[in-house]
């Protein structure tokens, strides 16, 4: 199984891809879940808002959206992400632009594993998981062994 990450975007450019798909598989790993086929799409506001308006009915500007497509342990989706909307939401939160993209990355992948936000302590929680992911990242060097693609 793979976990791929594209880049749709014309000017940004993804630091790190290796660290990134070993990282996102331990969180994975962390919940006892397996690795299916997971795209990550890293794109703009126009893509996002088309894809909002076609399969969502929903007529505005997100930072991501994400269609897991399985309910087992092995964990498969699609995950769109709009590098636009998280570079505004960096400034305005006041974190790095690498900060805040590993926060919608890793809530793409908690969404897939099961966990939702619709509530205020379901959001709460996403938090501190969100939180709990980033830091694992730190843990996380290219030398890790066991392979994604």
């Amino acid at each position: 199984m793979a976990l791929h990450l594209f880049i749709e975007h014309p000017t940004f450019k993804l630091k790190d891809k290796t660290r990134i798909k070993k990282w996102l598989a331990d969180i994975l790993n962390h919940y006892q879940k397996r690795l299916g086929e997971i795209n990550y799409i890293i794109t703009d506001n126009d893509r996002i808002l088309e894809i909002n308006r076609t399969y969502l009915n929903h007529d505005y500007y997100t930072d991501i959206i994400t269609f897991g497509y399985d309910e087992t342990d092995i964990i498969s989706g699609d995950v769109y992400i709009s590098i636009d909307t998280v570079s505004d939401n960096a400034v305005e939160y006041g974190v790095t632009l690498q900060n805040e993209l590993m926060r919608v990355m890793s809530h793409g992948l908690l969404h897939m594993i099961g966990f939702d936000d619709q509530t205020e302590d379901q959001k709460k929680e996403m938090r501190i998981l969100e939180s709990e992911c980033i830091e694992r990242y730190g843990q996380i060097s290219v030398a890790t062994k066991g392979t994604i693609e």
